[in-house]
């Protein structure tokens, strides 16, 4: 998935579609698009054009999900979506509801500027590239940054 800016809800569905809503306080989304490509089990999602102040999106996946997201700036909220997640956000705040940790075999997390709180592993850090990585029991991989701002895994 490549987001525009904005402030989104990614969330896990047990419909197993993959849908798209947005809006603004404005009243309209302006000259968005929306591109989805899906071959196979596998799906890519492309959100551009979007408005600058207010723009909220909301995108339901289906719960058992591989997640590989970038977004420029803004607030990226995931929930409820098990599977290996890839998740970058440059400027914002990013917010991971992981599930139970020990669902994961390998966590990567980290921040160039700002806050990193994972308590689920303990994990509180502010400052400048701040960063930490878990190896468990489970089957998933989770890759989390952000470049300035905070990062919350749930």
């Amino acid at each position: 998935m490549e987001l525009c800016s904005s402030g989104t809800e990614l969330l896990g569905s047990d419909d197993g579609m993959l849908r798209v809503s947005y809006g603004s306080r404005h009243g309209d989304g302006g000259d968005v698009r929306v591109r989805i490509r899906v071959s196979g089990d596998e799906a890519s999602l492309r959100v551009t054009g979007c408005r600058h102040n207010n723009f909220q999106m909301r995108i339901e996946v289906p719960k058992s999900s591989s997640l590989y997201v970038r977004m420029f700036a803004g607030e990226l909220n995931v929930r409820d979506v098990s599977g290996d997640k890839n998740v970058e956000v440059h400027f914002g705040q990013l917010s991971i509801d992981l599930g139970d940790p020990s669902d994961y075999a390998r966590v990567e997390a980290s921040v160039n500027s700002g806050d990193l709180e994972a308590p689920s592993f303990d994990v509180s850090k502010g400052g400048l590239f701040r960063s930490f990585e878990r190896s468990g029991p489970g089957r998933y991989r989770i890759y989390a940054h952000v470049g300035a701002g905070e990062l919350d895994l749930r």
